[in-house]
């Protein structure tokens, strides 16, 4: 048997943030990350409209791009002090993250963050609370899966967690926030996308409900992510990107990913590479190597009305001014030193990543270290 969980309800397009208004319940507490939200005016506006529903609120800010477990755990004392029957996260997906693994130790205090890292291994939630994530990016779909990464910043790894139990109650998808992202935001978190859609699409857990979420979430964004990149302001290309970042997380959350994330978890834990980031550059490569053990890229490609999907995510790279290997990156600057000093370990870390047991064929870890080294110097 095959299950296909998403969240209960889905609330998408313009104007969909005013159903907060209509919520029943008496305390909630907003997660989210730097200034942008403020900035904009969404927390006030989150706020005021949990005002409207007589359900009172604060705001625990301050989720950094790669969460740590520190962070989660000083957000779950906040919760155990406020005692929400409400969790709304507002951000990226980092802030996403970070709220629903606080979530877990709000509801279950005497647990440790190594408890729940084995798939399958966190106990049932909503004793308490439960949870609506509000994206403000069109990329992590964290709003939709049942998935959560968090930093372990003393052993430099990236842990995805893995849960049907924190696959949010409520999502709501309104293109309003993604509009105010920078450019590069809109490029990065574009590109994880369609890595979440490439990699459902191909992974060996595949089905007939995800494949089809999967495709039509790779066509939306190569028809989109340039137009959004370029034109922040566009709306319809901000709700086609918002709903492609979605549809991907539905199908990924249900039959998981494969190397790319594996290794874009393990360079991103080691150098603090964004993940979006990682991801673009390491497309191109694992498809190469992935289609030595799988024809489902011929299916994108004819679908598609392209040659080769590597040349032309290659080409969507450089149009959106992400460079082709790590080492032109600018936001972290990865000496070749640095690199191969940790190569090895990182290589066996991403072999023992969780996405990996979906990827097609049987890669190993001298495999991965072959894909690091095209990735950083270029080979193909």
């Amino acid at each position: 048997m095959t299950t296909f969980k998403i969240p209960e309800t889905i609330h998408f397009g313009e104007n969909s943030l005013a159903t907060l208004a209509s919520l029943s319940g008496t305390k909630a507490i907003i997660v989210t990350g730097g200034n942008s939200m403020k900035k904009f005016g969404f927390i006030s506006q989150v706020q005021q409209l949990l005002n409207e529903a007589k359900i009172d609120s604060i705001v625990f800010d301050g989720v950094e791009p790669n969460p740590s477990v520190q962070t989660v755990i000083k957000g779950a004392q906040v919760m155990c002090d406020f005692t929400p029957d409400w969790i709304i996260a507002v951000g990226g997906g980092s802030a996403i993250d970070a709220a629903k693994i606080m979530w877990c130790f709000y509801e279950h205090p005497h647990l440790s963050f190594a408890d729940i890292v084995p798939v399958g291994s966190m106990p049932a939630l909503r004793n308490k609370a439960k949870f609506i994530a509000i994206p403000s990016t069109s990329g992590t779909a964290s709003e939709i899966t049942a998935f959560s990464v968090i930093t372990d910043l003393k052993n430099h790894i990236k842990y995805p967690i893995v849960s049907a139990h924190i696959v949010p109650d409520i999502a709501i998808i309104d293109p309003a926030l993604p509009a105010t992202m920078p450019a590069y935001i809109t490029a990065n978190t574009g590109m994880d996308v369609m890595a979440h859609a490439l990699e459902a699409f191909v992974s060996i857990a595949a089905n007939d409900y995800s494949d089809p979420l999967a495709m039509r979430a790779i066509k939306l964004v190569f028809e989109n992510i340039e137009t959004a990149y370029q034109q922040g302001d566009d709306l319809q290309a901000r709700t086609n990107m918002h709903n492609a970042s979605a549809l991907a997380g539905m199908a990924f959350s249900n039959v998981s990913l494969g190397l790319v994330h594996s290794l874009a978890h393990k360079i991103g834990g080691e150098f603090g590479v964004t993940h979006g980031l990682a991801n673009a550059i390491l497309l191109p490569y694992i498809i190469s190597y992935n289609k030595k053990s799988t024809n489902k890229y011929t299916e994108i490609e004819q679908y598609l009305n392209i040659i080769s999907l590597e040349d032309e995510l290659r080409i969507l790279n450089q149009k959106l001014n992400i460079p082709l290997t790590f080492n032109n990156i600018d936001e972290v600057k990865i000496s070749k030193d640095q690199f191969i000093a940790v190569l090895d370990r990182m290589s066996e870390n991403a072999f023992n990543d969780p996405c990996t047991l979906t990827n097609p064929g049987t890669p190993t870890a001298l495999d991965i270290k072959d894909i690091y080294l095209q990735s950083f110097f270029g080979q193909k």
